[in-house]
Protein backbone atom coordinates (compact mmCIF):
# COMPACT_ATOMS: atom_id res chain seq x y z
CA UNK A 1 0.00 0.00 0.00
CA UNK A 2 2.71 2.42 1.00
CA UNK A 3 5.36 1.02 -1.43
CA UNK A 4 3.51 0.56 -4.37
CA UNK A 5 5.25 -2.93 -5.01
CA UNK A 6 6.03 -5.84 -2.51
CA UNK A 7 9.69 -6.51 -3.69
CA UNK A 8 11.83 -3.02 -2.66
CA UNK A 9 9.76 -0.44 -2.52
CA UNK A 10 10.77 2.81 -3.06
CA UNK A 11 8.76 4.58 -0.57
CA UNK A 12 11.75 6.12 2.00
CA UNK A 13 13.92 8.22 0.68
CA UNK A 14 16.76 10.44 2.76
CA UNK A 15 15.12 12.57 5.00
CA UNK A 16 11.85 10.58 5.26
CA UNK A 17 8.91 8.77 2.94
CA UNK A 18 7.63 9.98 -0.52
CA UNK A 19 4.28 10.05 0.93
CA UNK A 20 2.13 10.21 4.09
CA UNK A 21 -0.47 7.73 5.65
CA UNK A 22 -3.90 8.30 4.15
CA UNK A 23 -6.87 7.28 6.52
CA UNK A 24 -8.49 4.93 3.91
CA UNK A 25 -4.95 3.74 4.05
CA UNK A 26 -4.37 3.22 7.44
CA UNK A 27 -8.31 2.07 7.94
CA UNK A 28 -7.65 -0.87 5.36
CA UNK A 29 -4.43 -2.21 7.50
CA UNK A 30 -6.00 -1.94 10.71
CA UNK A 31 -9.22 -4.04 9.44
CA UNK A 32 -6.42 -6.63 8.25
CA UNK A 33 -5.37 -7.09 12.04
CA UNK A 34 -7.32 -9.61 13.35
CA UNK A 35 -7.17 -11.78 10.19
CA UNK A 36 -3.55 -11.32 10.62
CA UNK A 37 -3.34 -12.31 14.17
CA UNK A 38 -5.39 -14.90 14.22
CA UNK A 39 -3.28 -16.63 11.47
CA UNK A 40 0.04 -16.01 13.52
CA UNK A 41 -1.13 -17.32 16.42
CA UNK A 42 -2.72 -20.74 14.88
CA UNK A 43 0.87 -20.93 13.20
CA UNK A 44 2.48 -20.35 16.52
CA UNK A 45 -0.10 -23.07 18.16
CA UNK A 46 0.80 -25.63 15.19
CA UNK A 47 4.33 -25.03 14.92
CA UNK A 48 4.72 -25.56 19.01
CA UNK A 49 3.06 -28.97 18.28
CA UNK A 50 5.16 -30.24 15.53
CA UNK A 51 8.74 -29.47 17.96
CA UNK A 52 8.78 -33.11 19.26
CA UNK A 53 9.20 -34.59 15.90
CA UNK A 54 12.53 -32.49 14.91
CA UNK A 55 14.31 -33.11 17.70
CA UNK A 56 17.32 -34.61 16.19
CA UNK A 57 17.48 -31.05 13.86
CA UNK A 58 17.35 -29.52 17.69
CA UNK A 59 19.92 -31.06 18.48
CA UNK A 60 22.41 -30.54 15.82
CA UNK A 61 21.13 -27.17 13.74
CA UNK A 62 23.69 -25.01 15.06
CA UNK A 63 23.31 -25.45 18.41
CA UNK A 64 26.76 -24.70 20.11
CA UNK A 65 27.76 -21.87 22.35
CA UNK A 66 28.04 -18.41 21.09
CA UNK A 67 27.56 -14.76 22.24
CA UNK A 68 24.30 -13.27 20.84
CA UNK A 69 23.90 -9.46 19.58
CA UNK A 70 20.79 -7.21 19.19
CA UNK A 71 19.20 -3.81 19.48
CA UNK A 72 17.46 -3.23 22.81
CA UNK A 73 15.74 -0.20 24.58
CA UNK A 74 18.26 2.52 26.03
CA UNK A 75 18.44 2.26 29.87
CA UNK A 76 15.93 5.40 31.26
CA UNK A 77 16.62 6.89 34.67
CA UNK A 78 18.74 4.13 36.45
CA UNK A 79 16.41 1.07 35.62
CA UNK A 80 16.55 -1.03 32.49
CA UNK A 81 13.90 -3.04 31.25
CA UNK A 82 15.51 -4.47 28.23
CA UNK A 83 12.49 -4.62 25.54
CA UNK A 84 12.31 -5.62 22.27
CA UNK A 85 13.50 -2.78 19.69
CA UNK A 86 14.03 -2.21 15.97
CA UNK A 87 14.97 1.22 15.50
CA UNK A 88 15.82 3.28 18.03
CA UNK A 89 17.82 1.17 20.48
CA UNK A 90 21.21 0.40 21.47
CA UNK A 91 23.41 -2.94 21.34
CA UNK A 92 23.72 -5.66 23.72
CA UNK A 93 26.04 -8.60 24.13
CA UNK A 94 25.03 -11.83 26.21
CA UNK A 95 26.84 -14.92 26.33
CA UNK A 96 25.68 -18.32 26.00
CA UNK A 97 24.65 -18.38 29.62
CA UNK A 98 22.53 -15.39 29.95
CA UNK A 99 25.36 -12.76 30.67
CA UNK A 100 25.30 -9.49 29.55
CA UNK A 101 28.76 -9.14 28.40
CA UNK A 102 28.30 -5.39 26.83
CA UNK A 103 25.11 -2.86 27.02
CA UNK A 104 24.03 0.28 26.04
CA UNK A 105 26.25 0.34 22.89
CA UNK A 106 25.66 3.39 21.02
CA UNK A 107 25.53 2.76 17.31
CA UNK A 108 28.46 4.93 16.41
CA UNK A 109 30.45 2.91 18.87
CA UNK A 110 29.75 -0.52 17.23
CA UNK A 111 33.49 -0.82 16.11
CA UNK A 112 35.06 -0.73 19.78
CA UNK A 113 33.18 -3.86 20.16
CA UNK A 114 33.17 -5.01 16.44
CA UNK A 115 36.14 -6.48 14.54
CA UNK A 116 36.14 -7.45 10.99
CA UNK A 117 38.30 -10.38 9.79
CA UNK A 118 39.03 -11.45 6.41
CA UNK A 119 39.28 -15.10 5.31
CA UNK A 120 40.69 -16.30 1.56
CA UNK A 121 38.07 -18.55 1.14
CA UNK A 122 34.91 -16.20 1.16
CA UNK A 123 34.16 -12.74 -0.09
CA UNK A 124 32.22 -12.05 2.84
CA UNK A 125 33.83 -11.18 6.19
CA UNK A 126 34.25 -12.78 9.39
CA UNK A 127 32.87 -9.82 12.00
CA UNK A 128 33.90 -10.94 16.02
CA UNK A 129 33.58 -9.60 19.17
CA UNK A 130 36.48 -7.84 19.82
CA UNK A 131 37.03 -8.22 23.04
CA UNK A 132 37.29 -12.12 22.97
CA UNK A 133 39.49 -11.71 20.06
CA UNK A 134 39.14 -14.27 16.22
CA UNK A 135 37.67 -16.39 15.99
CA UNK A 136 36.40 -16.73 19.55
CA UNK A 137 34.74 -13.52 19.38
CA UNK A 138 31.52 -15.79 17.39
CA UNK A 139 28.47 -14.34 17.65
CA UNK A 140 24.57 -14.65 16.18
CA UNK A 141 22.33 -11.62 15.06
CA UNK A 142 18.63 -11.96 14.44
CA UNK A 143 15.26 -13.26 15.64
CA UNK A 144 16.88 -15.95 17.81
CA UNK A 145 19.56 -13.25 19.27
CA UNK A 146 17.11 -10.93 19.76
CA UNK A 147 14.76 -12.68 21.68
CA UNK A 148 17.80 -13.85 23.65
CA UNK A 149 18.92 -10.95 24.78
CA UNK A 150 15.81 -8.92 25.94
CA UNK A 151 13.65 -8.91 29.30
CA UNK A 152 10.08 -8.53 27.43
CA UNK A 153 9.02 -8.04 24.09
CA UNK A 154 6.81 -5.32 25.25
CA UNK A 155 3.28 -6.64 23.71
CA UNK A 156 0.96 -8.72 25.34
CA UNK A 157 0.79 -11.93 23.46
CA UNK A 158 4.30 -11.49 22.70
CA UNK A 159 5.40 -11.39 25.51
CA UNK A 160 3.32 -14.53 26.58
CA UNK A 161 4.57 -16.33 24.06
CA UNK A 162 8.33 -15.48 24.65
CA UNK A 163 7.84 -16.45 28.59
CA UNK A 164 6.98 -20.16 26.82
CA UNK A 165 9.63 -19.80 24.35
CA UNK A 166 12.40 -18.77 27.20
CA UNK A 167 11.64 -21.74 29.13
CA UNK A 168 12.74 -24.29 26.60
CA UNK A 169 16.08 -23.96 28.36
CA UNK A 170 17.60 -22.12 31.24
CA UNK A 171 20.02 -19.35 30.35
CA UNK A 172 19.79 -18.68 26.39
CA UNK A 173 18.21 -20.68 23.43
CA UNK A 174 21.26 -22.30 21.54
CA UNK A 175 19.78 -23.63 18.86
CA UNK A 176 19.79 -22.01 15.58
CA UNK A 177 16.95 -24.36 14.64
CA UNK A 178 14.75 -22.70 17.05
CA UNK A 179 15.42 -19.05 14.56
CA UNK A 180 11.82 -20.24 12.79
CA UNK A 181 10.19 -20.33 16.48
CA UNK A 182 11.73 -17.18 17.46
CA UNK A 183 10.54 -15.37 14.28
CA UNK A 184 7.16 -16.60 14.35
CA UNK A 185 7.02 -14.68 18.30
CA UNK A 186 8.43 -11.41 15.90
CA UNK A 187 5.75 -11.45 13.99
CA UNK A 188 3.11 -11.19 16.37
CA UNK A 189 4.60 -8.90 17.86
CA UNK A 190 5.03 -7.23 14.71
CA UNK A 191 1.43 -7.39 14.15
CA UNK A 192 0.67 -6.14 17.65
CA UNK A 193 3.17 -3.48 17.44
CA UNK A 194 1.45 -2.16 13.71
CA UNK A 195 -1.81 -1.87 15.66
CA UNK A 196 -0.68 0.10 18.22
CA UNK A 197 0.89 2.39 15.86
CA UNK A 198 -2.40 3.01 13.57
CA UNK A 199 -4.01 3.69 16.38
CA UNK A 200 -2.02 6.60 17.27
CA UNK A 201 -2.90 9.67 16.02
CA UNK A 202 0.43 10.67 15.11
CA UNK A 203 0.55 7.68 12.34
CA UNK A 204 -1.61 10.39 9.99
CA UNK A 205 0.75 13.66 10.12
CA UNK A 206 1.36 15.02 7.06
CA UNK A 207 5.17 16.01 7.73
CA UNK A 208 6.75 12.82 6.98
CA UNK A 209 9.97 14.19 4.81
CA UNK A 210 12.72 16.78 5.50
CA UNK A 211 14.94 18.15 2.83
CA UNK A 212 18.04 16.26 3.08
CA UNK A 213 21.29 17.98 2.63
CA UNK A 214 25.02 17.53 4.10
CA UNK A 215 25.31 18.34 7.29
CA UNK A 216 27.54 16.35 9.01
CA UNK A 217 30.60 14.32 7.06
CA UNK A 218 29.98 11.15 8.51
CA UNK A 219 26.88 8.97 9.40
CA UNK A 220 26.02 5.64 11.24
CA UNK A 221 22.56 3.69 11.19
CA UNK A 222 22.04 0.58 13.00
CA UNK A 223 18.51 -1.05 12.20
CA UNK A 224 17.22 -4.37 12.99
CA UNK A 225 16.29 -5.88 9.72
CA UNK A 226 14.53 -9.58 9.89
CA UNK A 227 17.90 -11.34 8.85
CA UNK A 228 19.26 -9.51 11.97
CA UNK A 229 21.46 -6.44 12.46
CA UNK A 230 22.33 -4.27 9.70
CA UNK A 231 24.84 -1.75 9.99
CA UNK A 232 25.72 1.57 8.09
CA UNK A 233 28.59 3.45 7.90
CA UNK A 234 29.18 6.27 5.37
CA UNK A 235 31.64 9.51 4.82
CA UNK A 236 30.72 11.85 2.62
CA UNK A 237 32.43 15.26 1.07
CA UNK A 238 30.90 18.55 1.64
CA UNK A 239 29.12 17.71 -1.54
CA UNK A 240 27.22 14.55 -0.47
CA UNK A 241 29.39 12.50 -2.57
CA UNK A 242 30.34 9.64 -0.58
CA UNK A 243 33.99 8.91 -0.18
CA UNK A 244 33.80 6.04 2.29
CA UNK A 245 31.46 3.10 3.08
CA UNK A 246 31.38 -0.17 5.42
CA UNK A 247 28.37 -2.14 5.89
CA UNK A 248 27.98 -5.24 7.83
CA UNK A 249 24.56 -7.07 7.08
CA UNK A 250 22.82 -10.03 9.14
CA UNK A 251 24.55 -12.30 6.90
CA UNK A 252 27.86 -11.16 7.62
CA UNK A 253 27.10 -11.21 11.32
CA UNK A 254 26.47 -14.82 11.31
CA UNK A 255 29.57 -15.55 8.80
CA UNK A 256 31.17 -17.35 11.82
CA UNK A 257 28.10 -18.81 13.59
CA UNK A 258 26.74 -20.18 9.69
CA UNK A 259 30.27 -22.17 8.71
CA UNK A 260 29.97 -23.45 12.24
CA UNK A 261 26.49 -24.91 11.52
CA UNK A 262 27.14 -26.13 8.36
CA UNK A 263 29.84 -28.49 9.71
CA UNK A 264 27.96 -29.64 12.64
CA UNK A 265 25.48 -30.51 10.26
CA UNK A 266 27.78 -32.34 8.22
CA UNK A 267 29.38 -34.50 10.31
CA UNK A 268 26.09 -35.46 11.44
CA UNK A 269 24.28 -36.16 8.62
CA UNK A 270 26.90 -37.42 5.81
CA UNK A 271 27.88 -40.66 6.65
CA UNK A 272 29.21 -42.61 3.88
CA UNK A 273 31.29 -41.60 0.67
CA UNK A 274 28.63 -40.70 -1.33
CA UNK A 275 26.77 -37.28 -0.74
CA UNK A 276 22.77 -38.40 -1.38
CA UNK A 277 19.95 -36.08 -1.67
CA UNK A 278 18.66 -35.74 2.20
CA UNK A 279 22.16 -35.16 3.39
CA UNK A 280 22.36 -31.82 1.07
CA UNK A 281 18.67 -31.09 2.43
CA UNK A 282 19.94 -30.81 5.67
CA UNK A 283 22.85 -28.60 5.23
CA UNK A 284 21.09 -26.09 2.68
CA UNK A 285 18.28 -26.55 5.54
CA UNK A 286 20.73 -25.24 8.48
CA UNK A 287 21.19 -22.16 6.63
CA UNK A 288 17.85 -21.22 6.06
CA UNK A 289 17.83 -20.93 9.60
CA UNK A 290 19.54 -17.92 9.52
CA UNK A 291 18.46 -16.45 6.12
CA UNK A 292 15.19 -17.86 5.02
CA UNK A 293 15.66 -15.16 1.64
CA UNK A 294 19.23 -15.77 0.64
CA UNK A 295 18.30 -15.94 -2.52
CA UNK A 296 16.44 -13.22 -2.62
CA UNK A 297 19.22 -11.05 -0.99
CA UNK A 298 22.08 -12.24 -3.34
CA UNK A 299 19.22 -11.57 -6.38
CA UNK A 300 19.85 -15.13 -7.63
CA UNK A 301 17.22 -16.17 -10.42
CA UNK A 302 15.73 -19.86 -9.70
CA UNK A 303 17.38 -22.77 -7.43
CA UNK A 304 20.43 -21.43 -5.58
CA UNK A 305 23.47 -22.52 -6.52
CA UNK A 306 25.28 -25.26 -4.26
CA UNK A 307 28.99 -27.04 -5.25
CA UNK A 308 29.74 -29.09 -2.22
CA UNK A 309 32.68 -31.59 -1.96
CA UNK A 310 32.91 -34.37 -0.10
CA UNK A 311 37.11 -35.06 1.40
CA UNK A 312 38.27 -38.46 2.84
CA UNK A 313 40.81 -38.44 5.39
CA UNK A 314 43.50 -37.90 3.10
CA UNK A 315 42.17 -34.86 1.43
CA UNK A 316 41.09 -37.46 -1.29
CA UNK A 317 38.04 -36.18 -3.38
CA UNK A 318 35.28 -38.48 -2.78
CA UNK A 319 32.36 -37.06 -4.12
CA UNK A 320 31.16 -34.04 -4.97
CA UNK A 321 28.03 -32.81 -6.32
CA UNK A 322 26.98 -28.84 -8.15
CA UNK A 323 23.76 -27.31 -8.69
Amino acid sequence: MLGGRRIHPAWSVPGGVTAPLSVDQRDAMLKMIPDALAISQRTLAWFKSVLEQFRDEIRTFGNFPSLFMGMVTPEKSGKHDAILDHYDGVLRFVDASGNIVADQVESTKYADYIGESVESFTYLKSPYFKPMGYPDGIYRVGPLARLNIIDRCGTPLADNEWTEFRALRRGVILSSFHQHYARLIEILYGIERMEQLLNDPDILDKNVRAIARPSRLEGIGVSEAPRGTLMHHYKIDENGLITWVNMIIATGHNNLAMNRSVKQVAQHYVKSAQLQEGMLNRVEAVIRTFDPCLSCSTHALGQMPLHIQLLGSEGQLLDEVRR
